[in-house]
């Protein structure tokens, strides 16, 4: 069973040609890939708030044995920062990019990290206190960045964004404002996702792979345009194409999860399921 590689492809591909490519590049040339990987949204489910996130418990094992099947190049690519992510797939501790790439822990478990100034914490402080206005928003400190998420009361977007822009001008020239699904983040301006994965390509053992590259928010195009440009693949998780620079699209974050657990346990004889072992939402579907 071989498949193209869709980003040289001249004709769209659907979410199921989309999931059997990724299955079958990393299982048949895992030496050639390097993989990505945003968190909320893509590896697990949105929800309500950001502490109300369920990890899969079969997920954080089929993480690290699809990195051990890629030689330790993979890495996850995350608004979270770099303790939050760990808490999550605990007790493993992958290469992570926190922050949207402000923050970094390399392959050898070095860490390049910010912190916060005393100027950024009097930023929180008065954005917390100015969220008591706006019922339902719920403000997550980060450490060296702050969200204001209006998912639970949309009604507000509009007051939240010009507050935001207020608390990024006291902030200061070091920050810039990121806008995502249903919330607006103060975070450090020095990098993005797209430089992130590009800092991961220059070491080893990143560096001479192609990548792979899977998110599902406007704050991941930064590395669908970095990885679209270094030859690799970039894939969003959404229902319905266009809106994004990803080259392709992958339905949901169960649907992902559901590859990559193939692809990682490749070998025991499962590495080309029956369609009736496929994601029940790609069952029947036709591409």
């Amino acid at each position: 069973m071989q498949h193209s590689d869709p980003s040289q492809s001249g004709t769209p591909e659907g979410p199921l040609q989309q999931i059997e490519w990724l299955v079958d590049a990393l299982t048949r040339e895992p030496e050639a890939w390097a993989l990505f990987l945003d968190i909320d949204g893509t590896l697990v489910d949105i929800a309500p708030s950001p502490d109300a996130i369920v990890v899969p418990p079969d997920l954080p094992g089929n993480l690290v044995a699809l990195s051990r099947r890629l030689n330790g190049a993979l890495a996850l690519v995350t608004g979270r920062a770099l303790p939050y992510a760990d808490k999550l797939f605990k007790p493993y501790e992958l290469p992570v990019a926190g922050l949207h790439g402000a923050e970094r822990r390399m392959v050898d478990g070095s860490v390049d990290a910010v912190a916060a100034t005393s100027a950024f914490e009097e930023v929180k402080t008065a954005l917390a206190a100015a969220a008591g206005q706006w019922p339902g928003v719920l403000v997550e400190d980060k450490g060296a960045a702050v969200a204001a998420h209006y998912r639970q009361a949309p009604e507000w977007r509009d007051e939240v964004e010009k507050a935001m822009e207020f608390y990024l001008l006291q902030a200061g020239s070091d920050f810039t404002l990121q806008r995502g699904k249903m919330v607006f983040e103060i975070r450090p301006a020095r990098a993005n996702k797209g430089s992130a994965v590009q800092s991961y390509l220059e070491e080893a053992p990143f560096r001479g792979r192609r990548p792979i590259a899977i998110g599902d928010d406007v704050t991941d195009e930064d590395m669908f345009r970095i990885v679209n440009r270094m030859g690799g693949h970039s894939i969003r998780i959404a229902d319905a194409p266009g809106g994004t620079e990803a080259r392709g699209i992958i339905a949901s974050a169960e649907d992902l999860r559901q590859a990559l657990a193939r692809a990682a346990t490749a070998g025991d004889g499962s590495e080309f399921p029956s369609s009736t072992s496929l994601p029940s939402s790609l069952k029947g579907r036709t591409a």
